[in-house]
């Protein structure tokens, strides 16, 4: 039996509501905004950086310390900051030799909230 469909047919949308279809999309954000935010969310996908986060919701801390607090080795803690400076939840100052890392605002904070809020429904 051989089949009349090529590779490249175009498969066939029926539209109930195309106002509404057609609303949504002039509404949804750019693609690249949407890639952007994909790439934020896969950010708090790894449990050692949320710990990290939630580490820094109590205080700023050094390396030493937040390796300390997670029971981590440094160089551990060490890369996944180096990922949440680069993401820009996370930024540092030095004193001396010694550098102190804190949540770089408060949107962290927020986002944690919601979440927190989401799961506890």
């Amino acid at each position: 039996m051989k089949d009349n469909k090529s590779n490249n047919d175009v498969c066939e949308i029926t539209v109930i509501h195309e106002d509404v279809v057609d609303k949504v999309k002039k509404l949804m954000p750019e693609e690249e905004k949407l890639y952007d935010l994909a790439e934020l969310f896969k950010i708090f996908g790894d449990t050692t950086r949320i710990k990290i986060l939630c580490a820094l919701f109590e205080s700023e801390m050094c390396v030493c310390d937040i390796a300390a607090t997670l029971g981590m080795n440094q160089s551990a803690v060490s890369h996944q900051l180096r990922i949440l400076k680069q993401s820009k939840l996370v930024k540092y100052r030095k004193e001396g030799k010694v550098v102190y890392y804190s949540l770089a605002d408060d949107h962290v904070i927020k986002i944690f909230d919601q979440g927190f809020s989401h799961i506890e429904e």
